[in-house]
């Protein structure tokens, strides 16, 4: 197991030391969520990111044109209907066309084989 260290603040009166969000380890049940530590979201306020009118979904989406996880970002939101916010650069309302064109664009498929003999 990996020794943390921790960051003394000397403005800390009783001496203690901290452990930042950046300083755990991620655990190895999430690594489903280790592309979030790519994220050029991360240096912004969570707010940024769900902007209540059109202007700011476009500063928003900028932001996430120069991120090197912006696909997985996107799928994360559309596998779990993330509804609010700008994902992976993409708005509510596009990422309800994107699933709505999956839904069309999807070919039917028997949940078992089927045997052309019977």
């Amino acid at each position: 197991m990996a020794k943390l260290l921790c960051k003394w603040e000397p403005s800390e009166p009783s001496g203690r030391c901290f452990l930042y969000m950046d300083d755990y380890p991620l655990p190895e049940y999430d690594a489903e969520h280790t592309w979030m530590l790519s994220g050029v979201c991360r240096d912004r306020e969570p707010s940024f990111f769900f902007p209540s009118d059109g202007i700011g979904v476009e500063i928003a989406r900028k932001v996430c044109a120069t991120c090197p996880v912006q696909t997985d970002c996107l799928e994360y939101a559309l596998s779990y209907r993330i509804e609010h916010g700008v994902w992976g650069g993409v708005s509510e309302r596009q990422r309800r066309r994107i699933l709505a064109s999956r839904k069309v664009g999807a070919v039917a498929t028997p949940a078992f084989p089927v045997d052309a003999a019977s």
